[in-house]
């Protein structure tokens, strides 16, 4: 394609082999955070030829991580910005000419969606809805463009009969006051929500008024799969009177374009999802997760004939969540899904037959080692995918002929600049039921076997996620002040199948999970190289209770660093936007019933042991694990005199570490209050 010659360009962009070539002198420093960037939401052509991505970069002058759009030229590898300048943009979509691109981005004032046309070098934005799109996706004959947008509820007789005097002109009054009657009506990251239910739209691909396809007092999900002959949408939705009351309950739908006919085409307990349709329009694949009220279940993929209704499991045996299925021809669909600690992808036939085929996927979450990642495939069964590893966040990758293909080097710049830790995998024995536990440890740069280094124990969040072999900024900021840094993946982590998983139903927190730490500790005591005298813990949401939970069972540790801790569960889930599913999923009943077992749970109920000194670390703005929780225990601990100090974030949710300059005080925090109670080597 001509529009792809710009070699002044391609040279101007291109990273200096002596800049690759500099020598790593230093670890990785506080401010290098504000460097970062990683490749996200990869989407390559139909025709495997080109991939636009979204390039993620944190910003030291906005203090916020700006998102940009980038194509590659998958044979020659050729890079070039399609649109990088202050404005934000994200889900780029191909329509199947491979020419057309759709994305969403404010960059005409407000959130719209837009189509670049690459041979012509042409942009227009083909939306000007009042709404916020999400969830875009074309019509096979690229027509048309559907995507999901919030649709604000009626107003209640309530709301309506509420007397309001009339407000005198120039006069300056307060706010008015919120009404709240949704039990859905609160959300980490959103605050309170406005009464709105998301529905499905579609609009003219050459630009147009959105037509509304759903409605109702019902979410509508996607992703959105169009039917072959492009009178339909296929998506996920729970459309019971109740649905707010069942997290775990939604079924697959198709409405028509002209008309708004709407067909259930699934009625399964549990929830359906994510579903893609085959190229012959025949077969409809998707996800399922039973309706079983546990805190954990794999999520299954099952094959929907459309002709007959007829539904059949596929990689059955698979004891791991399937996720983003996606179709690569009539017989063959790849898929993602977890497994010891990796994100992998696999490929399976209709008749049951898989293999994976690539195991490294990540690189999307910079904080901590989080397992992450996407990935999208082509017609001709070409993947791009994001690309993680231990020592590089995420770069766009392409997997074909059997083999994997790096395409950028988004922190070559950066990195090669400095010395990283070295991570390390261990399995060792718990002793609580003897559960083997998969954990990894960083030793700092310049590693000496035979010194004495203090240890950072650092606890994953969920307690259903996994951390992995990934790059960490933040335990690679603790490495390079000296700490080894552990990390496992405790008893209730994903990745390791539903019995290991299910081993924190009802014993979240427990001394089971606190011993599967502490064995660790031995474990890595065990080395040789580690200071007993210098023993740290940490950790953020399920990490910070587990690390509150650790020290009022030990006083093993130095300090404490605990963010985002749910400290009194009865508290937590009255307060929290999770509240339904968790009450329902994770305790045997409503706290007023079972108090007992909520205490039992609770760091607060510990907390008359506790001798270790303790940092707490909080978003204020945060709904997921309130303000209050952190509160409670920092006002205990000062009751009993103990040592302890609370950090409060200002206009932080749950997400305390999205804004670059939050990461680095989390790390900077903590790493100050470690130094205060490090004891000189002896």
């Amino acid at each position: 394609m001509k529009f792809l010659a710009k070699s002044a360009l391609a040279a101007m962009l291109s990273v200096s082999p002596l800049l690759l070539a500099a020598p790593a002198s230093t670890p990785l420093q506080a401010e290098d955070i504000f460097k970062l960037a990683f490749a996200n939401d990869v989407q390559i052509s139909p025709d495997g030829n080109y991939i636009v991505y979204v390039r993620n970069q944190n910003d030291i002058m906005t203090d916020r991580t700006q998102s940009s759009l980038w194509l590659l030229e998958v044979a020659s590898g050729q890079h070039y910005p399609l649109f990088a300048d202050k404005f934000s943009y994200s889900q780029p979509r191909w329509a199947s000419d491979n020419n057309r691109i759709a994305f969403i981005s404010d960059r005409d004032g407000s959130s719209q969606i837009h189509v670049h046309w690459l041979k012509e070098q042409k942009t227009a934005a083909i939306s000007q809805t009042q709404l916020r799109p999400a969830q875009i996706s074309w019509s096979p004959d690229g027509q048309h463009i559907a995507f999901t947008a919030e649709v604000a509820a009626p107003i209640t007789d309530f709301a309506k009969s509420v007397y309001q005097p009339k407000k005198p002109a120039g006069a300056n009054w307060s706010a008015s006051p919120i009404i709240v009657e949704r039990t859905y009506y609160q959300a980490d990251g959103r605050g309170v929500l406005r009464s709105a239910y998301n529905q499905v739209f579609v609009v003219p691909a050459a630009g147009g008024v959105e037509q509304q396809l759903t409605d109702g007092p019902y979410s509508h999900r996607g992703p959105l799969v169009w039917t072959n002959d492009n009178t339909a949408l296929i998506f996920s939705a729970n459309r019971n009177a109740d649905w707010e009351y069942h997290s775990r309950q939604a079924d697959l739908y198709k409405v028509t374009i002209n008309g708004q006919q709407l067909t259930q085409l699934t009625s399964l307990d549990g929830e359906e999802s994510a579903p893609t349709l085959s190229p012959d329009g025949k077969t409809l694949a998707f996800t399922y997760q039973s309706s079983a009220a546990v805190s954990y279940s794999n999520s299954k993929l099952k094959l929907l004939e459309l002709s007959s209704s007829k539904i059949t499991p596929l990689a059955a045996d698979l004891d791991r969540s399937v996720e983003s299925p996606s179709w690569v021809n009539n017989s063959t669909l790849v898929f993602q899904y977890a497994d010891q600690g990796l994100t992998k992808v696999a490929q399976i036939s209709t008749r049951d037959r898989r293999q994976d085929l690539v195991a490294d996927l990540g690189g999307t979450s910079l904080g901590r080692p989080y397992l992450s990642g996407m990935y999208s495939v082509a017609q001709n069964g070409t993947l791009a995918y994001t690309q993680g590893s231990s020592q590089r966040p995420a770069e766009v990758a392409v997997f074909a002929n059997k083999r994997s293909r790096t395409l950028t080097e988004l922190n070559s710049g950066l990195l090669a600049q400095r010395t990283l830790g070295e991570v390390h995998e261990l399995r060792y024995t718990s002793k609580a039921g003897n559960e083997e536990i998969h954990a990894w440890y960083i030793t700092p740069p310049n590693f000496d076997p035979a010194k004495k280094y203090p240890l950072i124990l650092e606890i994953h969040g969920g307690p259903h996620l996994a951390y992995g072999p990934q790059f960490a900024a933040e335990l690679q900021r603790y490495a390079a002040e000296g700490y080894v840094v552990l990390y496992n993946n405790y008893r209730g982590s994903t990745s390791y199948g539903e019995r290991f998983a299910m081993l924190l139903h009802y014993n979240y927190a427990s001394e089971y999970d606190f011993q599967d730490h502490m064995s660790g500790v031995d474990a890595m005591l065990a080395k040789g190289f580690i200071d007993p005298n210098n023993l740290f813990i940490a950790g953020g949401s399920a990490g910070g209770i587990g690390s509150l939970y650790a020290v009022g069972l030990t006083d093993r540790f130095n300090a404490a660093a605990a963010t985002n801790p749910v400290v009194n569960w009865t508290s937590k889930v009255l307060a929290a936007d999770s509240y339904v599913g968790q009450i329902q999923n994770q305790f045997p009943g409503n706290p007023w019933e079972h108090q007992a077992h909520y205490w039992q749970r609770s760091p607060l109920s510990l907390v008359g042991n506790v001798s270790t000194p303790v940092l707490l670390f909080t978003g204020e703005k945060d709904r997921r694990t309130p303000m209050a929780e952190t509160e409670q225990y920092y006002q205990a601990l000062k009751l009993r005199q103990i040592d302890t100090a609370m950090v409060r974030v200002p206009d932080a949710y749950h997400g305390v570490t999205n804004r670059p300059s939050w990461m680095i005080a989390k790390i900077e925090h903590a790493l100050a209050w470690f130094k205060r109670y490090r004891k000189d080597a002896e």
